[in-house]
């Protein structure tokens, strides 16, 4: 029994450094398990250089010949860049750039979302207490070049006979409103026209929304008719989190993704992208291509049952694409044609991504838990609609799974009463049989079986409550709806470590609590063990979000006061029994 016990105690502590782990990782911090990589982020400038020649490519095994060729044609823009000039529309929940060079989108300022906390482990409390000025968060940026990070869009003409618009063209402004004021929609027009091919790209702001609407109007002013086709493309560096872990089969949060039908839900990894590897849907006609990181996504929507081409691709030294070619058919002289999409840059929020696409609140990785965590969040997220506060709904939502599981932990409670009452004839057998492995062994097993104790019931308790643990630590790492998310007092972000530590602390005594109620191991090296866990465990606790600290606090105190009371019982039913 010993034995089991240690080994789920063990398998439990493997889980906890996993997830510690996985936290360093997502803040910043150097990985337990691997060296930082070597690979370093291409600064401004060259990034910009990249961005102005990346013309749209893909392998001949996922287009045309003829829209192969028409790329390559394109390419030699390249030799003649021009120089366009940054538009900023300010709505009320982001900043966007536009360069009139090609219409890219190359910045997106999120005004309703901080960046997390990247300063060092004790620097919370500093601020605290005022020993520290507070640092000042800026808002979360998006598209930015330093990442090569941007939304282009563009024309390939198949035919290969013109040059037409594209994301190296430079693009007009029509006269409109910057500031979204009293209006709730404002556009941005662009115009670009080339070898008599005009390009209209209308981006669509709406207030309280990050779903930009993008049409397309390609009109043909030649004498013969043309047949292109429209691009819609992500760029991104293929840079790792400094101290990326191999522990978790990806070394990045930040991926490519295709979603169709068909295929349903691909994550791409940069890698296999610069080696030619990678592996997803090429056709269809639905779906969208995006770029997800924690806690935020950017994704090119086409209209639906608009047949498309999907691509991957390497641009430059540590520069990939992701996008759709979308053929517009024929285009007669002097007619026009129109190509709507969508272009959602902002939080993995549920309830957003829900309404936006099929398929795209999927960007929100719960890991190989989702079966556990989506139910989860379903639950927090309709206890959260009553109480608004996500702090008290951690705690609701623990009291409920502590209710929903008490028969069983019960069970395991009374077990480990049993075998706690036990103990003293567990100890006289063993040394009344210490010379006799076989016979001690015996003797255990007729006294498991004339009191009806089971030795591993106590494990119950621990096996029950490890993969809501394990579920909750991702809901709490991947929901946005926590993040920055207030608590009460010094809890002012449930998805941040306990400035104060006070949570970590209380979950050291209550672990304490807890071990002293259980029964003790007989050998005196594991009772040393099982009481140093507590403060191994809470050290871990320091650096875990608050939210699941505070989670585990509330279930320990629950625990404890279930186990005193079922333990008391049995205790005082033995002593009547005596007498």
């Amino acid at each position: 029994m010993d034995i089991k016990r240690t080994i789920l105690w063990l398998v439990f502590s493997l889980s906890l450094l996993l997830l510690w782990d996985h936290w360093m990782l997502a803040n910043g911090r150097p990985s337990l398990f691997s060296p930082a990589p070597t690979q370093k982020t291409v600064n401004a400038q060259s990034s910009n250089v990249s961005n102005t020649s990346a013309v749209p490519s893909v392998s001949p095994a996922a287009i045309s010949n003829s829209n192969a060729a028409a790329i390559t044609n394109n390419a030699a823009d390249a030799a003649t860049p021009a120089k366009g000039e940054i538009v900023t529309i300010t709505t009320d929940v982001f900043k966007a750039d536009i360069d009139t060079l090609g219409g890219q989108l190359k910045r997106l300022e999120l005004l309703k979302h901080k960046e997390g906390n990247t300063h060092k482990w004790y620097e919370p409390f500093m601020e605290y207490v005022g020993l520290k000025k507070p640092n000042v968060k800026n808002n979360v940026v998006l598209f930015d070049a330093a990442h090569h990070y941007i939304a282009q869009t563009g024309l390939i003409n198949a035919s290969g006979a013109l040059d037409v618009p594209n994301h190296k063209s430079l693009f007009t402004v029509q006269p409109g409103s910057r500031n979204l004021d009293k209006e709730n929609a404002l556009q941005l027009v662009l115009v670009s026209e080339k070898n008599g091919v005009k390009l209209t790209k209308i981006y669509t702001f709406k207030r309280s929304d990050y779903n930009i609407e993008l049409k397309h109007i390609v009109s043909n002013g030649n004498a013969v008719a043309i047949t292109p086709s429209l691009y819609l493309q992500l760029q991104h560096d293929g840079n790792t989190p400094e101290g990326g872990s191999q522990f978790f089969g990806t070394a990045t949060t930040t991926s490519p993704v295709v979603y169709t039908d068909a295929e349903k839900y691909q994550k791409l990894d940069f890698k296999k992208i610069d080696q030619g590897k990678d592996a997803h849907a090429s056709k269809a006609d639905n779906g969208w291509v995006a770029i997800i990181q924690h806690f935020f996504v950017s994704a090119f929507i086409p209209a639906d049952k608009a047949q498309r081409e999907i691509y991957t691709k390497k641009i430059d030294t540590n520069s990939y694409a992701i996008g759709n070619i979308l053929p517009l058919g024929t285009i007669a002289p002097g007619a026009s044609v129109s190509m709507d999409a969508h272009l959602y840059s902002g939080p993995q929020e549920s309830a957003l991504l829900e309404k936006i696409a099929p398929g795209l609140e999927l960007v929100k990785d719960y890991g190989w838990l989702t079966i556990i965590a989506k139910p989860i969040f379903w639950l927090m997220d309709q206890i959260h609609k009553m109480l608004g506060n996500w702090g008290w709904t951690i705690i609701i939502f623990t009291i409920f799974i502590k209710l929903l599981f008490f028969p069983l932990s019960a069970a395991g409670y009374r077990s480990m009463a049993k075998m706690k009452v036990l103990s003293p004839k567990m100890q006289a057998i063993r040394e009344r049989h210490k010379s006799d492995p076989q016979k001690m062994n015996q003797a255990m097993l007729e006294l498991y079986r004339s009191e009806k104790a089971n030795p591993m019931g106590g494990c119950l308790p621990i096996l029950v409550q490890m993969p809501v643990f394990i579920a909750l630590y991702w809901v709490l790492q991947a929901s946005v709806e926590m993040r920055n998310a207030p608590w009460l007092g010094w809890i002012q972000d449930l998805a941040a470590p306990d400035p104060l530590f006070i949570l970590p602390i209380l979950m050291a005594i209550s672990m304490f609590v807890q071990t002293k109620l259980n029964p003790a191991p007989p050998d005196p090296m594991q009772a040393k063990m099982m009481m140093i866990m507590p403060l191994v465990f809470s050290a871990m606790f320091f650096f875990f979000p608050s939210g699941l600290v505070l989670y585990y606090v509330v279930n320990n105190i629950l625990s404890i006061a279930q186990q005193w009371v079922i333990t008391n019982k049995i205790e005082n039913s033995k002593s009547t029994s005596k007498k």
